[in-house]
């Protein structure tokens, strides 16, 4: 029987093109499952076949778990009763006892061949799938061959991807035999095998579809920095080039019209905006906004974020229809903006300026018009006055020396008042919390008044939640509770991975 298995291996890996020792480990799973079946009990079975004389042995395996942790007797072991049988043993290893192997006869030639053939299919769609990546194409020209459950299948030669649902354009109707294009978006693992997962809504896609129509992008001329998309009605890119003989706004254009109307029609005429690309944000943003014309623009680094005054004429070309036109502007640029009035934005400078004023009375024990006088003078935190140059604060008129220098003094005494209560606030609250990016010991302060005291903590509130707790803005909140939850992603990452590779081990 030995002399079969081999004169098989052979036959099928000669067969299918693949290597012997794949034909071998399927046969070992198949061997596996056949000797499962001599247990009442769920087992984990191993199968080793000497790929030289075809002679085969099977093995019960235990894995190898912390005391107090057991979960399964027949899966697992204990790490004290495991060191009992081997000294040097760990947990993760497994402790194995050998079982009469299963005569190959017993399992039927047909349903082995038909394990085998399974694994070698799978074996072949692996290899497919690793020379197409190989080849670095992320775009994907294929023909619809079939729709399931809403989602269509597309078949690229000897590839099939799936092109889900809710990353097809919108009212677009893709029938079998119709010729698409799309993005090469992830390749997704299942118990299937690996499946190309592809996007026509994706902002790569159209970056990608503009590269194909504009040699000068090809040739490193010029680059497409950013793009922002709402699918099959309007988008937005970002072009730059440093080459000064290159307009890249009608480059990529294209005479007539010609390179973004291909782009166009290959996007069930979805409207794109070219948009200059700069290093300037404010500058960038500006761009971002057209048609809109801007009157002024306030740049807040802290919460990247800015304020962008418009005429009232132009507030609804700013905003755009569903607020479209602001939305795609911060998904080019990155930034958050707020689009307001001449009228808006003097009322807001009126309300910050009236906090800072009540801040100053409170903390510097100070009346009304001498705070007002403060704020009139440009001083905005109590940081300015603690530590800004006595000379500059002595060229304001209404203080003599002896009032900026108290002035300065009760400052730095409540700069230090908040300190402690800031550090005594923050004396259950973790370290991995401290260290998030975006964090600072305010911020922290503030959570832990809301009994937020972790990274999990952080990461579990929903973003109403924080920004009543903080007083962000909501695009801030999602995006620091998406920081808080990074970790819970990479842990599951990793314990897939770690599945896959126990799973390959106990093949």
């Amino acid at each position: 029987m030995s002399r079969e298995i081999l004169m098989l291996a052979d036959a099928l890996a000669r067969e299918k093109s693949v290597e012997r020792d794949i034909v071998f480990q399927a046969l070992e799973s198949a061997l596996a499952s056949a000797t499962k079946k001599q247990f009442v009990d769920e087992v984990d079975v191993r199968v080793s076949i000497d790929r030289d004389s075809g002679d085969y042995e099977a093995f019960r395996r235990w894995q190898v778990v912390p005391d107090g942790e057991l979960e399964d007797h027949d899966l697992q072991v204990i790490l004290t009763e495991a060191k009992k049988q081997i000294d040097d043993v760990e947990v993760g290893d497994f402790i194995e006892e050998e079982l009469d192997a299963v005569p190959f006869g017993r399992i039927g030639a047909q349903a082995a061949k038909q394990v085998i053939l399974q694994r070698i299919r799978e074996a072949e769609r692996e290899q497919i799938l690793k020379d197409f990546l190989e080849r670095g194409e992320m775009i994907v020209n294929g023909t619809v061959k079939r729709l399931e459950r809403g989602d269509v299948i597309v078949e690229a030669g000897k590839i099939e991807a799936r092109l889900p649902r809710d990353q097809m354009i919108p009212k677009e109707n893709l029938r079998p035999g119709d010729r698409v294009r799309a993005f090469l978006l992830r390749v997704d693992r299942t118990p299937r095998g690996p499946q190309i997962i592809l996007s026509r809504t994706a902002s790569d896609f159209i970056m990608k579809l503009f590269e194909l129509e504009v040699p000068e992008i090809e040739q490193g001329l010029m680059t497409i920095k950013s793009a922002a998309r709402d699918a099959g009605i309007r988008a937005k890119i970002a072009v730059h080039t440093t080459d000064r003989r290159i307009d890249p706004i009608g480059t990529c254009v294209g005479v007539r019209g010609s390179r973004v109307q291909a782009v166009t029609h290959e996007l069930a005429g979805e409207r794109v905006d070219i948009v200059l690309w700069s290093d300037d944000p404010a500058q960038f943003v500006i761009g971002a906004l057209a048609p809109a014309n801007v009157s002024s623009i306030v740049v807040d680094e802290e919460r990247h974020a800015m304020d962008v005054v418009v005429d009232e004429a132009e507030l609804a070309v700013a905003i755009g229809r569903g607020g479209q036109n602001v939305r795609l502007a911060s998904e080019l640029t990155g930034w958050q903006i707020n689009i307001m009035t001449s009228e808006e934005s003097e009322q807001r400078s009126e309300q910050e300026k009236q906090r800072v004023v009540e801040i100053f009375m409170a903390k510097l024990d100070v009346d009304q018009e001498v705070a007002e006088v403060l704020v009139g003078e440009g001083f905005s935190s109590l940081e300015e006055i603690a530590y800004v140059p006595v000379a500059e604060m002595m060229e304001m008129e209404a203080f003599d020396e002896d009032t900026v220098n108290e002035l300065r003094t009760r400052a730095r005494n409540a700069l230090l008042t908040e300190a402690i209560a800031t550090e005594e606030k923050l004396g259950t609250t973790t370290q991995d919390l401290l260290d998030l990016e975006g964090m600072d010991h305010q911020l922290a302060a503030k959570l832990a008044d809301g009994k937020v005291f972790s990274r999990d903590d952080l990461a579990e509130l929903a973003a109403d939640e924080l920004m009543e707790l903080t007083g962000m803005e909501e695009a801030d909140a999602s995006a620091l509770i998406m920081k808080a939850r990074a970790h819970w992603f990479e842990d599951e990452a990793h314990e897939a991975l770690e599945e896959g590779g126990a799973s390959k081990d106990g093949r």
